[in-house]
């Protein structure tokens, strides 16, 4: 991961679900497909496993391996572009030379029955990783919501947020 960087981002929202329904939609590929623009989810989810992101092409697109495991109530795991994914030619200007993993984590807490707090924890960033343009997804701090966003709207509605890319 990279090193000396106090860079991260928080968000947190409210959910009208329990936490085995978020967790269950943050390691389900029939899930993420349909919040996280289209990409699935893969992972063996035990410490020291892959976790890898399939664009809607099927190709590789995040890759990482999963540090804690605490179903269902903390998720985290190393976030990095795969090497091989075209996307890495757009954000080449974003990233280090070497394309350093990041630490994103998922925090899920039972508020009462049927709402689950849910915190995105994404650390050792740079600042070039938060882009300040609210026109765009690019940026984790423009990601993320969106996604997330997307996630609550699928859980408490049976609908995901479309967005046009």
């Amino acid at each position: 991961m990279k090193t000396n960087t106090d860079v991260k981002f928080v968000y947190s929202t409210y959910i009208s679900a329990e936490p085995e329904k978020v967790w269950e939609a943050l390691t389900s590929a029939e899930f993420s497909k349909k919040y996280w623009f289209g990409r699935e989810v893969e992972g063996d989810w035990k410490e020291g496993g892959k976790v890898r992101f399939i664009d809607p092409e099927g190709r590789p697109e995040i890759v990482g391996t999963i540090l804690k495991c605490e179903k269902p109530l903390l998720l985290s795991y190393t976030w990095a572009l795969s090497p091989d994914h075209p996307f890495l030619e757009k954000v080449k200007d974003r990233l280090e030379e070497n394309n350093a993993p990041t630490k994103v984590s998922f925090i899920l807490k039972k508020m009462k029955e049927g709402l689950t707090k849910l915190t995105v924890l994404h650390e050792d960033l740079l600042p070039k990783d938060i882009v300040e343009d609210t026109d765009t997804f690019f940026g984790l701090n423009n990601g993320w919501p969106a996604i997330i966003a997307s996630l609550k709207s699928l859980l408490e509605t049976g609908k995901a947020i479309e967005y046009d890319l």
